[in-house]
């Protein structure tokens, strides 16, 4: 049995506009599609999934469709599915959020939790299709950013569109350097950042190899250059790193900042 991406719905419009990409990304995977709606006293339950269902139909007609009513909270309901899911996808905010820029509760605490792929639909509609043919992924390292860069990669793969992988890095106070050959004395076990790039793309699965990928090395805070590199993309990837004896994924300060401002979907992968 294939497992199903998960989409989080709640009656808000951004929950609608999370199935219309839902759908088209198990569209594209050649997944099934569940909806979920944790009703929690809501009597209009019915509605709510009803007309969710109306609206992955008409996104993507063909796409595997199933649906269900939990009377828990929506965090935890999404957390227990994402357990055994291709991925969860969630609007920007719910009903009663702040428009424009700030995550919703329920998502940012299925982000931090969740043990599969959360993507939130973030954005403008010209940034919720392919308009772009670009996704982009945020690399720490090839410890760190592995298992994101391989979703980015399949991304980019099924959306037949090119890969940016964005590495920022900062020089010591006064120093006169470039990335592929800093001029301050380098420890044995720190590397030039533009070789800490190409060692973690080194790592990508062969299957992915055909995939355009464009590299760029930043130097300043890496919030920055994902939220400056996002504005050109169709998804942004991040990854995100488990600590021993913390359940779930640990979100930092990095993956707040995009999860709250980014212009694009964003995709929060944790990392085996």
């Amino acid at each position: 049995m294939t497992i199903p991406l998960v989409v989080g719905v709640d009656g808000s419009e951004a929950g609608l506009e999370a199935v219309d990409w839902g759908a088209s990304e198990a569209v594209r995977h050649g997944v099934p599609l569940h909806l979920l709606h944790a009703a929690a006293g809501d009597r209009d339950a019915g509605g709510v999934l009803g007309a969710a269902s109306a609206r992955a139909r008409k996104s993507a007609p063909a796409v595997r469709l199933s649906s269900e009513v939990v009377h828990e909270d929506a965090a935890c309901a999404l957390v227990d599915l994402g357990r055994d899911a291709f991925a969860l996808v969630l609007g920007s905010r719910g009903l009663g959020g702040l428009a424009g820029m700030l995550l919703g509760s329920v998502g940012l605490a299925v982000a931090a939790r969740a043990d599969c792929p959360v993507v939130v639909v973030r954005g403008a509609q010209e940034h919720r299709g392919d308009r772009f043919g670009c996704v982009v992924v945020g690399v720490e390292d090839e410890h760190g950013s592995g298992t994101a860069v391989e979703f980015a990669c399949r991304e980019a793969q099924v959306r037949h569109c090119r890969l940016v992988a964005v590495h920022a890095w900062s020089a010591p106070p006064g120093a006169c350097t470039t990335p592929q050959a800093p001029s301050w004395p380098l420890e044995a076990h720190v590397r030039p950042p533009a070789q800490v790039l190409d060692d973690t793309l080194r790592g990508v699965p062969g299957r992915y190899r055909d995939t355009p990928v464009c590299r760029q090395v930043v130097e300043g805070p890496a919030r920055r250059a994902l939220l400056d590199a996002a504005t050109g993309a169709d998804l942004l990837v991040v990854g995100a790193p488990r600590r021993l004896g913390h359940p779930g994924l640990q979100l930092g300060l990095i993956n707040h900042a995009v999860l709250h401002h980014a212009p694009c979907p964003v995709a929060v992968v944790p990392q085996r």
